[in-house]
């Protein structure tokens, strides 16, 4: 072993492990400090220090030993190097429904990369299938690989691929549709979706996971599991997001397209639904409706796909001492829409004012999403609100400033008329307003 071999060991601790005799994938007792600890030699980050070796514990986890003077390293067993072998496909079962899996990427479809010690887009949709075999009893699985990216690198562009994508496979006759996709934009993904594919016969469902499969706590095999049994018996017909419910396995929320965002960095329930009940729950291979009112699946139906986005819409976070002049560049700079994420109800600084009166001057859509994550934007309520809406500031009720955009988006790839821009922003199109703020959301 040497230092270009992409181990990413070097220095001293390079010199002990070859003075052990060992080799990538071997078995090493280190002892340190009267402690001991037995494990698989793997490669390091090669942006680590030089001061550590790294083995894999019997338990699955990994730790890192600072390797000084009074560290004995021993070679206790001969292993191979880490390598990823895609099992066989299981048997396919011709009387289950047909669900096709279309990978985006992100956690749920990577694996670690120990040249740099992160995750990385690796696993095909048809990997993701081999690996979780119990897919084999739930549905007949036809998987395609879309793109292979982290989440935060989808733009507009890829939701159009991904719709089109979507309409073909129902149009071959799916029962039901999966995207494996990142959690981090799996909230705007879904969203415009919701949008882009309306009379829909069959439900679509993302997924995605927070924790990477090589991992004892990864979450990417049970929300899998749990997307395709709803893609496959669910009775709406509908985009939503099929993530952990709790902390723990007790089952997977499905949630609306339009409701849901990511709440948590790295909890397996990080997602929540959004001033609005989820839609169902996945548990133990059954599906169990949470709402009345829904879209029926319908296989009859005939889907409408309407995947053009416009990309020159923004949204502006106020803060105070916001420089009005950003509304200003977005305007020069030909953009088509705007939405404010304002505090509380809906407000920002009067500084802004007049910024935003020469947007609408010029048709440029100006509308009013809530920085807090629950509740409703109320304009009414105080003279500053008032003076936005006589400046033609449109008010979001309970839409997430995320779905906001989105949807402007949306909108302003269907019509170029600011008139009908502003008519269909306020009409509920895909479950993006809720008709009231429930006391009960909004707590967890």
């Amino acid at each position: 072993m040497s230092e270009k071999d992409n181990s990413g060991y070097r220095g001293k601790v390079l010199s002990a492990i070859k003075k052990a005799g060992a080799e990538i994938g071997d078995i090493l007792r280190i002892t340190k400090d009267g402690q001991t600890y037995e494990g698989i030699l793997i490669p390091r980050s090669e942006y680590g220090d030089e001061k550590h070796v790294v083995i894999k514990l019997k338990n699955g986890y990994n730790i890192g030993v600072n390797v000084t003077s009074n560290v004995k390293i021993e070679k206790i067993g001969k292993g191979t190097k880490p390598t990823f072998e895609s099992p066989t496909l299981p048997e396919q079962k011709p009387n289950l429904p047909k669900v096709a899996i279309i990978s985006t990427g992100g956690t749920i479809a990577s694996r670690v990369d120990y040249r740099t010690g992160a995750v990385r887009p690796a696993l095909s949709a048809s990997d993701l299938y081999s690996v979780v075999p119990e897919l084999a009893d739930i549905a007949q699985v036809n998987t395609h690989i879309l793109f292979s990216l982290f989440s935060e690198n989808m733009t507009p562009k890829h939701w159009t691929e991904t719709a089109k994508t979507v309409a073909d496979q129902i149009e071959k006759g799916a029962d039901g549709i999966v995207i494996a996709h990142g959690t981090d934009t799996m909230g705007y993904t879904a969203a415009a979706l919701s949008f882009a594919l309306q009379n829909l016969p069959v439900p679509v469902i993302l997924v995605g996971s927070q924790r990477s499969a090589d991992r004892p706590s990864s979450d990417a095999a049970t929300n899998l599991i749990g997307a395709v049994v709803t893609a496959s018996h669910a009775p709406f017909a509908e985009v939503a997001a099929a993530m952990h419910e709790t902390a723990s396995d007790t089952g997977i929320v499905v949630l609306r397209g339009t409701k849901v965002r990511k709440c948590h960095t790295s909890r397996r329930d990080a997602f929540k639904s959004v001033n609005a009940t989820p839609i169902a729950k996945a548990q133990d291979g059954k599906v169990t409706m949470l709402i009345d009112s829904y879209a029926k699946r319908d296989p009859s139906k005939k889907l409408l796909l309407k995947p053009k986005f416009e990309e020159k819409v923004a949204l502006i976070k106020f803060h105070p001492g916001l420089d009005p002049s950003i509304v200003d560049w977005f305007v020069k700079n030909g953009y088509k829409g705007l939405v404010l994420e304002g505090t509380g109800l809906g407000h920002v600084g009067k500084l802004c004012f007049e910024a935003l009166r020469r947007a609408v001057e010029r048709d440029v859509v100006v509308c009013m999403a809530s920085q807090c994550i629950w509740g409703r934007v109320n304009m009414n309520v105080y003279d500053s609100g008032r003076d936005l809406l006589a400046l033609g500031v449109i008010q979001l009720e309970d839409m997430l400033a995320e779905t906001a955009l989105v949807k402007l988006m949306w909108i302003l790839g269907q019509t170029k008329d600011a008139a009908e821009a502003k008519k269909l922003l306020q009409t509920n199109i895909a479950g993006e307003f809720s008709p009231r703020t429930l006391p009960d959301t909004g707590d967890e």
